[in-house]
């Protein structure tokens, strides 16, 4: 089976201070790091590889400073990386983002399995993995924390989702894109003798061009504004006795229609 993983670097959470807000972020001198939810993405394409054989790709898009992203994949133990780069894609949204990828996953000859993380920091929309999926016509299985089963044969994925009161068990076939959350796996680390092989590996890199994609792929949305919330209001302190504030408060939820 082919696994094809999609990741991403993104700025450090960590390290993005109040000074960094106003109109727009300022992100100078932030470093970078591969989105978290990522980490998951590469473990399970591994696991899955040596369960059932095959071979794992992972795709990243972004400066050349995202290839520190797939070197680390490399060093993790996948077999092949690509990093889609141009000019053209700066700046770029999800949806000319999810374009790119399908085009890349289409050129080097498609996949059964498509997995990746639930969202990515930064941008927090959870749109590409899903924008993939439509743009290859494929099955997409979201907010997944368990494969229960795959099945070359069967071409069949079972799967656990998560909802925000519990959990659904549903099933689809394949090829199809799962997005993944943080407790589906618990990724190895890279070895040394990995990062230094990863060091010295050339990365393709593909190309507006290469990807056959026209100058009408462009961004359609643009960033506005980016500020902190609003400080939250201050709490009412309810006065009198105990049955007297218990009266109080009851009047309160039943006038907000909370009960």
């Amino acid at each position: 089976m082919r696994f094809v993983g999609l990741i991403k670097q993104v700025y450090d959470p960590a390290e993005i201070k109040p000074q960094n807000q106003g109109p727009e972020l300022k992100l100078e001198g932030v470093p970078k790091i591969l989105n978290p939810f990522d980490e998951f993405v590469i473990e399970e394409c591994l696991q899955w590889k040596e369960k059932l054989g095959g071979e794992v790709v992972i795709i990243t898009m972004g400066d050349e400073n995202a290839q520190e992203v797939l070197r680390t994949a490399l060093a993790m133990g996948v077999d092949q990386v690509y990093h889609i780069m141009d000019i053209a894609f700066k700046g770029c949204d999800t949806l000319v983002t999810a374009e790119a990828l399908s085009k890349a996953i289409e050129k080097i000859g498609g996949a059964d399995l498509i997995i990746a993380g639930k969202l990515a920091l930064g941008g927090d929309t959870a749109h590409v993995g899903p924008q993939v999926a439509a743009f290859l016509d494929i099955p997409v299985l979201t907010y997944v924390s368990k494969v229960r089963e795959l099945s070359e044969g069967d071409k069949k994925i079972v799967v656990e989702r998560l909802l925000e009161g519990g959990k659904e068990v549903v099933s689809s076939g394949l090829p199809a894109l799962i997005t993944v959350v943080k407790d589906i796996n618990k990724p190895r680390y890279p070895s040394l003798m990995g990062l230094r092989k990863a060091a010295k590996v050339p990365i393709p890199v593909l190309s507006k061009a290469d990807l056959a994609l026209d100058d009408s792929i462009i961004a359609k949305e643009a960033m506005v504004k980016v500020s902190p919330p609003p400080p939250r209001a201050g709490g009412e302190i309810l006065q009198g006795s105990t049955e007297e504030v218990v009266n109080q408060l009851l009047e309160r939820l039943f006038s907000q229609k909370i009960f």
